[in-house]
């Protein structure tokens, strides 16, 4: 299998708010929610670096989709990282996070491998790494 993934799909509980979350609160492009006039088919999609898509989708279309049982969320299933140059920059993230109504699990600070990282959850629980790495530069 060749590496080609190109979107990140994440079930969500309330895609409207999940939608305000990642367009409002941490400042993602975005059509809005597309695909109503499907059942199953509302989404939002935004544009990341190098054309990856974050889509949002409900978690029980997403479990029919896949035809798979809808189970409970667990937030220790895999985890998003976003790195960024600087300090500073990770502990203005997590407060625009936290500020748009995140949960902050682990405030940000110095790591084990050098650099300085925190970690934020969604208001659907995925986690969300936010850290600067000294070894490998961001790509902005």
């Amino acid at each position: 299998m060749k590496s080609r993934i190109s979107f990140l799909t994440l079930g969500v509980d309330d895609l409207e708010r999940a939608l305000r979350f990642y367009r409002d609160g941490l400042g993602l492009a975005t059509q809005g929610i597309v695909g109503t006039e499907f059942e199953y088919g509302a989404v939002a999609f935004f544009e990341l670096e190098t054309g990856l898509q974050l889509a949002l989708w409900p978690r029980a279309s997403l479990a029919r989709d896949a035809g798979v049982a809808l189970g409970p969320p667990s937030a220790t299933e895999f985890a998003l990282a976003h790195n960024v140059d600087s300090r500073d920059e990770v502990d203005a993230v997590l407060e625009q996070a936290r500020q748009a109504g995140a949960k902050i699990t682990r405030p940000a600070g110095e790591t084990f491998w050098g650099g300085y990282a925190g970690y934020f959850q969604d208001p659907d629980g995925h986690l969300w790494e936010v850290a600067w790495n000294p070894h490998r530069p961001s790509a902005a």
